[in-house]
C-alpha cells in the first residue's frame, strides 16, 4: 500500500509513519490536525516522510485504500491539514471544479465577472493595464536610449 505513494521514503512501515505524522501534527480549535512539514511556511501543503506530501501519506496510512490515479482533497480547505475526516479521494477535474477563485487578485483589484462563463475572469484587467503601461514605458525609454546612441 505505501509503495503507491510517491516520493515517501521506503524505511517507514505504516505503524512507523502514522507516529511520525502524529508526532509532527497538532490539534487545532476547528478539528483540524495541522502537520509541520520541512518548509517553515504554514497553511501550504506540506512534505514528510521523505518527499512525499503530507495529506497523501497521511490518507494511505489512516484511512487506506490509496489510488495514486486520483488527487486527495481536503474537505476543510486547510493545505497543511491531515485530519482523517478531511480527506477524500476525488478525481482530478473535481478537485478544480471545487477550487475557490479569489474575489481579489493578488495586488487587491476586485475581479471582474465574464459575462460569457458568469465566473471571475482569470486575468485582472487593472493589473494587465498597469503591466502594459510599464512594459510600454520600458520599450519607449530603449528606443530613446538608442536614438541618442545613434545621434538621430
Amino acid at each position: 500500500m505505501l509503495s503507491r505513494v510517491k516520493g515517501l521514503s521506503r524505511h517507514f512501515t505504516e505503524e512507523s509513519l502514522r507516529s511520525y505524522l502524529l508526532d509532527r501534527s497538532a490539534r487545532r480549535a476547528d478539528g483540524c490536525l495541522i502537520v509541520r512539514g520541512y518548509g517553515s511556511r504554514r497553511d501550504v501543503h506540506q512534505k514528510v516522510a521523505g518527499r512525499a506530501w503530507a495529506h497523501i501519506a497521511a490518507f494511505a496510512v489512516f484511512i487506506g485504500g490509496y489510488d495514486p490515479d486520483l488527487d486527495v482533497d481536503q474537505r476543510c480547505g486547510v493545505p497543511d491539514c491531515i485530519e482523517p475526516s478531511h480527506l477524500r479521494q476525488v478525481s482530478r477535474a473535481e478537485n478544480c471544479r471545487d477550487r475557490r477563485r479569489n474575489d481579489k487578485c493578488r495586488n487587491g483589484h476586485d475581479r471582474e465577472i465574464d459575462e460569457a462563463t458568469g465566473k471571475y475572469r482569470r486575468v485582472c484587467r487593472a493589473c494587465n493595464r498597469e503591466a502594459q503601461r510599464r512594459w510600454r514605458d520600458r520599450q519607449s525609454a530603449e528606443v530613446a536610449r538608442a536614438r541618442a546612441t545613434f545621434g538621430r
